[in-house]
């Protein structure tokens, strides 16, 4: 069974989904683990502009959410892991077995296998006699080929050893990371239990089926979201969406102007006839981080939204459109802009360096308020006691200077 959608209904069925419509669905460092679990993994990234990406995220969606309430969860009561999956990513520790097919891809293809190989056991040594780690604790200063460009052995060796499943990162002090012996933290049940999807066809399967979790809509096509899935080519994309479909697991959605169906979990389908009509949700503004499961799918959101977002931090200043690290807006089920802030630690000043409405958003006094709370709850988030603006904020649809207060 399916439903058929208008856009504005599929608009509405994504963002219910995503906890970014109506009163908030999480709070605190419980909201954050229900969240994760409900999504499977939230991408990582360890660009600190004004907050880390995974922290941008559960600011847009937990109630009273803390940076502390994060890293809590993920170095001390340890719940929840790094791990890399879409990227590097952080998931519930109890998922481990879950994902050993991409430790053994690691394991198998990591670059500069036989220098890292070389330095392992020294490595397990050091530790074991040591404690946790970092790769300035390391004298393996020999540059080898890594990921990003070439890095110093230690530092490869390290998270060589973090992707194989060897280590965990233990915790961080800013963005250097100390590292642990993985048999020290990860319980016993879950780090000797064996992959549950040992045909590659059915691991396709989970993974597709938590993907689309991630995402809330998806369709059978190329896309960032499926990123990273080791094997999943188109052939095994269509073999995998066809047995989820056949499995009762996924339901296909048509929405009105889209060429292509979405599909939906198919525990999800009351959500999307609750959808149907409209009805009076709670108008939250939300600034969006650029990594945001939300937005994996970037071709979709323009089709859902007509909002063609990039993420220029990537390319060069001369060619960028807005800014470094720019946030899209969300007032209520739209897309309506993007804003660039900037957090100064030291003085303690979230700088706003741009902001940009789409066409046709007129800059009214709910939209502008709507922004300047979002702007107070990032100000607060990062421990800035003021905000102050840079540049001029700019509407597309007119040469009016917006004004928030600072």
């Amino acid at each position: 069974m399916g439903y058929d959608l208008t856009r504005d209904q599929a608009k509405r069925f994504i963002l219910l989904k995503q906890g970014l419509l109506g009163d908030h669905q999480y709070e605190g460092g419980a909201g954050i683990l229900d969240y994760v679990s409900r999504v499977g993994c939230v991408q990582y990234d360890p660009i600190d502009i004004c907050g880390k990406n995974s922290e941008l995220v559960m600011l847009s969606r937990v109630k009273n959410v803390k940076k502390s309430d994060l890293y809590s969860l993920l170095y001390k009561e340890r719940t929840l892991i790094d791990h890399y999956e879409k990227q590097l990513s952080i998931v519930r520790t109890e998922d481990w077995p879950y994902l050993s097919r991409y430790r053994q891809s690691y394991t198998e293809h990591v670059r500069s296998q036989k220098e890292i190989a070389g330095v392992s056991d020294e490595i397990r040594r050091f530790i074991v006699e040591h404690g946790p780690i970092c790769s300035g604790d390391l004298e393996y200063d020999q540059r080898v080929d890594w990921y990003w460009s070439n890095t110093r052995l230690s530092r490869a060796a390290l998270e060589a050893m973090l992707y194989c499943g060897e280590l965990i990162v233990h915790h961080k002090k800013g963005s250097g990371k100390y590292y642990d012996l993985a048999e020290n933290h990860i319980p016993e049940q879950l780090l000797n239990s064996k992959d549950p999807n040992i045909p590659e066809d059915s691991f396709h399967e989970w993974q597709l089926l938590r993907r689309i979790g991630a995402v809330g809509l998806m369709w059978n096509r190329t896309s960032d979201a499926f990123l990273n899935i080791p094997g999943f080519r188109a052939v095994r994309r269509e073999r995998a969406f066809s047995a989820l479909q056949q499995k009762g697991l996924i339901c296909e959605l048509c929405v009105e102007d889209i060429k292509f169906p979405l599909f939906c979990k198919t525990e999800d389908l009351p959500l999307a006839g609750s959808c149907e009509r409209p009805k009076e949700n709670k108008t939250r503004t939300e600034f969006i981080a650029p990594l945001d499961g939300f937005l994996w799918d970037r071709k979709l959101i323009y089709a859902l939204f007509d909002f063609d977002y990039k993420w220029e931090i990537y390319t060069p200043k001369e060619q960028r459109k807005y800014g470094y690290y720019t946030l899209p807006i969300l007032h209520g089920e739209n897309l309506i802009g993007r804003i660039e802030p900037v957090a100064d630690r030291k003085s303690k000043t979230l700088n706003i360096k741009g902001l940009w409405l789409e066409h046709g958003v007129k800059p009214a006094g709910r939209i502008l308020s709507g922004i300047q709370n979002a702007v107070n709850r990032l100000a607060e988030f990062n421990r800035c006691k003021s905000t102050e603006s840079i540049n001029l904020y700019f509407s597309k649809n007119c040469n009016k200077q917006l004004c928030l207060k600072t």
